[in-house]
C-alpha cells in the first residue's frame, strides 16, 4: 500500500513538473513577452537587412520597442555598423519597417556637434554642437531642430536621443564639457535652449529624450568607461533643466546616468536606483513619460554589475525601456533570447513586479500613440 501512495505521489508531482502547459498559460506567457519585448531598445550589426535577418526575427518574435543605428561597430572598432550614407541609411530603415510587425522606435544620437552618427563625411547635414547653439539664439537653435527633425524625418527616424540638458559645471569632463555636448554652464539658459530645440524636433514629428538624469556635468569621468562617482561635485541646480522641462512639457522621454551620488543612493547608480528615478523623477520632479536607460552595455554597468543583476534592478529601479546597444566590448547576436528569458524568469519568481511591466508597457505605448509610430 505505502508502495502505491509512493508511486502515485511521484507521478503527481512529475505530471505538475512536466505537464503541458494550458492554452492560458501559454497565452499569459505570450502577453508578458509582448510587454517584455516593448521594453527592449536593440543594436545590431547590417548595413541592411532581409527577413531572415536575426534583427528582424528578434523584432517579430518578442515584439521588439525599438532598435538604435550606429555609425561605428565599438567591438571589432571598425566602421560602418548601420550607417553609410543617407540613401543607404533610409533603405535600411525603410525595410526593417517593411518587415517588421510591430511598431518600433527608430532611435539615434544626433546632439549636433561631435555626438552626431549622421556625420557631414557620410552625405549628411552637419548640426553645431549644443555649446555652439549656446552661444546663438534660441530662434537658431530651434532651426537647427528642425533641420535635424526633417533629416530624421527623411530617413524613417522617430526618436532623437537629444537634447543634452547636463549643466557644464567641469567644462573638463571628458564627456561632456570638453566634448561641446552642453548648452551651457546656467541651468536656466539650458532651459530656453533645450525647449527651442526640443519644439524644432517636434515640429517634425521627432521624439527628443533629455538626459542625463540628473545630470552629468559637474563629473570629471566617463561613464562609457567605468562607476562615475560625482557625491563631491554634484550641484543641486543640475535639477533645474529636469524640473523647468518637465513643468513646461517639454520630455517625452528621460535617459538615465550611469552616475553614482552617494548622498542620494550609497550603492547604486541612477539608472539602478529607485531613489533616482521613483522618488526623485517620478514623485519630486512629476515626470509621467518614458524613462529609458543609458546604455547597459557601457563599462559603469558592464564592469560592476552582472547582466542579469543589472536589467533586474533598471527595472525595479523605474526604468521603462533599456538600451541595448551590443556596440561596447563584445557583440552577442543573441542578447535578445537572453535578455528576454531573464526579465521573464525575474517576474515568474516574484524578483520583477508583473505590475511594474505592465506600467511601463502602458507608458511607451501611450508614447507611440501619440507620435502615431509606425
Amino acid at each position: 500500500m505505502k508502495k502505491i501512495v509512493l508511486l502515485m505521489f511521484l507521478i503527481l508531482i512529475f505530471g505538475l513538473i512536466f505537464w503541458p502547459k494550458t492554452k492560458e498559460t501559454i497565452n499569459e506567457d505570450k502577453e508578458l513577452t509582448k510587454k517584455i519585448g516593448q521594453m527592449l531598445i536593440i543594436g545590431f550589426r547590417g548595413t541592411e537587412v532581409d527577413k531572415d535577418s536575426k534583427i528582424i526575427q528578434d523584432i517579430n518574435n518578442y515584439n521588439i520597442g525599438g532598435i538604435i543605428l550606429f555609425d561605428r561597430d565599438a567591438p571589432s572598432k571598425s566602421f560602418p555598423r548601420n550607417i553609410i550614407n543617407p540613401e543607404q541609411t533610409k533603405t535600411l530603415i525603410e525595410d526593417i519597417k517593411k518587415l517588421s510587425s510591430s511598431d518600433i522606435f527608430i532611435t539615434i544620437d544626433a546632439e549636433g556637434g561631435l555626438i552626431n552618427r549622421l556625420k557631414e563625411k557620410y552625405g549628411f547635414i552637419n548640426i553645431p554642437s549644443p555649446e555652439d547653439m549656446g552661444k546663438d539664439s534660441p530662434e537658431k537653435t530651434k532651426e537647427n531642430g528642425i533641420i535635424i527633425g526633417k533629416q530624421l524625418k527623411e530617413l524613417g527616424f522617430n526618436v532623437n536621443f537629444a537634447p543634452v540638458v547636463d549643466v557644464n559645471i567641469n567644462p573638463d569632463n571628458p564627456v561632456i564639457g570638453y566634448l561641446g555636448r552642453s548648452f551651457s554652464e546656467d541651468p536656466e539658459k539650458i532651459v530656453i535652449y533645450a525647449s527651442s530645440f526640443i519644439e524644432g524636433l517636434n515640429q517634425e514629428g521627432v521624439i527628443s529624450a533629455i538626459k542625463h538624469f540628473p545630470g552629468h556635468g559637474s563629473s570629471t569621468n566617463d561613464s562609457h568607461l567605468g562607476i562615475v562617482d560625482v557625491t563631491k561635485t554634484y550641484k543641486q541646480e543640475e535639477l533645474i533643466p529636469y524640473q523647468k522641462l518637465i513643468e513646461n512639457n517639454y520630455s517625452q522621454m528621460v535617459m538615465t546616468a550611469h552616475i553614482i551620488n552617494t548622498n542620494i543612493d550609497p550603492d547604486y547608480p541612477a539608472t539602478l536606483s529607485s531613489k533616482f528615478i521613483k522618488d526623485i523623477l517620478r514623485n519630486q520632479l512629476g515626470f509621467k513619460g518614458v524613462v529609458v536607460s543609458d546604455d547597459m552595455d557601457m563599462g559603469a554597468i558592464v564592469d560592476n554589475y552582472g547582466f542579469d543583476e543589472a536589467l533586474i534592478k533598471a527595472i525595479n529601479a523605474g526604468c521603462d525601456m533599456l538600451i541595448i546597444s551590443n556596440n561596447g566590448n563584445v557583440y552577442n547576436e543573441n542578447v535578445v533570447d537572453k535578455a528576454v528569458e531573464i526579465i521573464s524568469n525575474a517576474v515568474k519568481k516574484g524578483e520583477i513586479s508583473e505590475e511594474q511591466i505592465t506600467e511601463s508597457y502602458n507608458r511607451i505605448q501611450e508614447l507611440k500613440q501619440k507620435y502615431e509610430i509606425k
